[in-house]
């Protein structure tokens, strides 16, 4: 199996950890995924916000990925508190770059949800059962060089940059100030090494 090789897998249909219950989507996500995504604040860093009928395309997509991969972009729920405050998860981006095919972790939370760890706490288990369970050779994820906050989750999740791989998104309009993207990547061997080390400490 090459890097950028990905694989099929059963349906996951959720994950729970010590705080959050990432699990499928159901028809009355769409007002509150609708609001995140309708949120400047939250979308500061794509292109522009989405309009309810484009979360309501986007919402169908994202199902139909768990229908053909087994794994996707998971809610995330915060049990007995709140049924919706963003998703994490596997996508296999649909455009081609030096990198793809390829294995794409990535996060959206509301901002009322923000600093508060949950981003970390929910890619943490994805990237786990990405490197783990699923045996993927290896994930990547992509962000702007200002989205400060995905970067540094990106690194607390020992994923690195090389400035080599760095991009123009090809779904971005040229001379949009987002069109450069930085890529970071985390090989299934580099994660046995973060977790035997945090095991060990």
């Amino acid at each position: 199996m090459t890097n950028n090789e990905t694989v099929a897998a059963p349906l996951l249909a959720a994950i729970r950890t010590d705080r959050l219950l990432l699990r499928q989507w159901r028809a009355e996500d769409l007002d509150a995924f609708a609001a995140m995504n309708a949120d400047e604040r939250v979308m500061r860093h794509f292109v522009a916000p989405l309009t309810r009928e484009q979360s309501l395309e986007s919402l169908e997509r994202l199902r139909r990925h768990f229908a053909d991969h087994g794994y996707g972009l998971w809610v995330l729920e915060i049990p007995g508190e709140a049924p919706f405050i963003g998703c994490v998860g596997l996508l296999q981006p649909n455009f081609k770059a030096h990198f793809t095919p390829c294995v794409e972790i990535g996060w959206r939370l509301a901002a009322d949800y923000w600093g508060q760890g949950y981003a970390r706490e929910a890619a943490t288990a994805v990237r786990d059962l990405a490197l783990g369970e699923l045996h993927l050779p290896e994930i990547v994820s992509m962000t702007t060089p200002a989205n400060e906050r995905s970067v540094h989750l990106m690194e607390s999740l020992g994923m690195r940059r090389d400035p080599a791989d760095d991009f123009d998104h090809p779904k971005v309009p040229d001379g949009h100030p987002i069109k450069r993207h930085v890529l970071y990547r985390l090989t299934r061997d580099e994660w046995r090494k973060l977790v035997s080390y945090a095991d060990a400490t």
